[in-house]
């Protein structure tokens, strides 16, 4: 699922006060992600991206979140109004106007932190392999069976084979149609259950 929220917050301006010291300076995302990071994880979800790009007059902020389970679309209107009003009291959009775009992640998302790996269990991956694995230059297709520190365990063509996070590159989810390799982890019925991707 791919929850998005939109929210469209007045001017800080047109409230009469200015916050303070904001002046006219525009937002950048290291200042933003230090002030929305801490709203986003009480919400008991994780940031996985922040972008601010110009909309004519107005700024559009994009912030991309994910849980275990990805958020509902309660979840995402909930921290939409939350983010909201933390930007509003904090000043850190200063003057310009913005559009708040608040949305989970897509399966075009690259697998590259534990979280991400332990999110896709019971999909279809492919991964390319580095100079550290073995089989090296290629690519991996298999269907996440487990994700922990230390790595990502992968059933390949019906085998287990585990691999260390250094020997991946960016794993990419597949479009899985419920095909040969379907019940290969061991997990019927898993590709029929939302997981919030």
């Amino acid at each position: 699922m791919r929850g998005t929220s939109r929210h469209v917050p007045s001017r800080p301006a047109d409230s009469g006060r200015r916050p303070q010291g904001t002046g006219r300076r525009p937002a950048d995302t290291a200042r933003l992600s230090r002030v929305l990071e801490p709203v986003i994880t009480a919400a008991g979800l994780d940031l996985e991206s922040l972008r601010v790009v110009a909309a004519g007059r107005r700024r559009l902020l994009r912030v991309v979140v994910d849980a275990d389970g990805g958020p509902s679309l309660d979840d995402i209107a909930e921290l939409s109004r939350s983010l909201s009003a933390e930007m509003d009291s904090s000043g850190v959009m200063g003057e310009t106007a913005y559009t708040l775009e608040v949305s989970s992640p897509g399966v075009d998302r690259p697998l590259t932190a534990e979280r991400h790996w332990r999110r896709a269990r019971g999909r279809l991956v492919r991964v390319p392999l580095t100079e550290t694995a073995p089989g090296y230059p290629g690519t991996v297709l298999g269907r996440v069976l487990a994700a922990g520190p230390a790595g990502v365990s992968l059933d390949v063509d019906g085998q287990q084979r585990d691999f260390g996070y250094q020997e991946l590159g960016p794993g990419q989810v597949q479009i899985d149609f419920g095909g040969a390799g379907a019940g290969a982890a061991g997990q019927p019925g898993d590709e029929g259950e939302p997981d919030g991707h």
